[in-house]
């Protein structure tokens, strides 16, 4: 799994860090990031479900 954050896009809703917390987080600016080490979702089922949570699509998940 892929996952991708459009920093352009994000609005830093936080959705996705309060969907899947164990990958994903916010940066100082409070826009969403991916925390070290869990940049292919590290099996987490609830990736996907925090990309569709994020208001503004900002988040790709791409099967490799």
């Amino acid at each position: 799994m892929r996952i991708t954050i459009d920093q352009d896009v994000c609005i830093g809703a936080g959705q996705c860090a309060l969907t899947a917390p164990e990958v994903f987080t916010q940066d100082d600016d409070g826009f969403s990031a991916l925390l070290p080490g869990r940049e292919d979702g590290a099996g987490d089922p609830l990736v996907r479900e925090a990309a569709r949570a994020c208001p503004v699509q900002a988040i790709t998940v791409a099967d490799d």
